[in-house]
């Protein structure tokens, strides 16, 4: 864990353009005020979930975590499907429609919206609730349908949980990594989304370009002899913090954007449920 909020920070306070916003298919970078950094929430999606309040340097505590996480998501999703690899349930989830799966507000109330609780008619009432009132067997679901319907699941309950540790602790920025995100547009867009609803818009889901190498840049500079964080502090070094981001980059991605671009559009078929 001390790795992990050592990258985290790392990269936060000394990578351009490392963190950013994503909803619907909109992706927007985040400048990050080095000196106004602290306090966030760090929530580390791996095979179960992990929730660390960062207050500084050195300064963290893992306050909640659920065991509902990227290997929930795998494990069932291959039990339901035929995928072979957590990448392949991922790409069937991108074809599919979980409005074929879940029971939304409007199949309770015919079509329309519960508006006096705030509920939209394409809100989920209940996450694979089609399948116990249709007159249907497992076959004759769609496995791409089945997949999103498990991604917007357990995505939506990481995204609630967050929030509310958040909202515990009085933050407003949630920082998500681990490599169960792996820049899918649709995980992304679903915490989002979470967070946004719970939170009225008061609080952001921020996601971070390296996500899965959170616990290895911090390993990296725990065991740096060379004092790459002191060397920060000198003002040339500070000068040329974009030829630093440049180097980071290139030594994790082999290319300065990785896979984003500033240009880049990611088409992705949101449904509202």
């Amino acid at each position: 864990m001390d790795c992990l909020v050592a990258g985290a920070n790392f990269l936060l306070e000394v990578v351009h353009q490392e963190a950013f916003t994503y909803m619907g298919d909109q992706k927007q970078f985040v400048q990050i005020d080095q000196n106004d950094l602290y306090p966030y929430l760090l929530v580390n999606i791996g095979s179960g979930v992990g929730m660390i309040k960062v207050e500084g340097e050195g300064k963290f505590e893992r306050v909640s975590g659920t065991s509902i996480g990227g290997g929930t998501f795998w494990g069932l999703g291959k039990l339901l499907t035929e995928c072979k690899s957590f990448d392949e349930l991922l790409d069937l989830s991108y074809r599919g429609n979980n409005r074929a799966v879940d029971m939304l507000v409007g199949d309770i109330y015919g079509g329309m919206d519960y508006s006096k609780i705030g509920l939209s008619s394409t809100a989920i009432a209940s996450s694979f609730g089609k399948a116990i009132s249709d007159n249907k067997e497992r076959e004759d679901y769609k496995p791409e349908d089945i997949a999103r319907s498990l991604l917007r699941m357990i995505s939506n309950n990481i995204g609630q949980i967050s929030y509310l540790n958040a909202l515990r602790f009085g933050m407003k920025r949630i920082f998500f990594g681990g490599f169960f995100i792996r820049r899918h547009p649709f995980t992304m867009d679903t915490l989002s989304v979470a967070v946004n609803f719970w939170s009225k818009g008061e609080a952001k889901a921020m996601f971070l370009r390296h996500e899965g190498f959170l616990g290895g840049v911090g390993a990296f500079m725990s065991s740096d002899k060379h004092g790459l964080k002191e060397l920060l502090a000198h003002q040339v070094v500070q000068r040329s913090l974009s030829k630093l981001s440049f180097a980071v980059d290139k030594i994790l991605h082999g290319s300065p954007d990785g896979d984003f671009n500033g240009d880049e559009s990611i088409e992705c078929s949101v449904y509202a449920a």
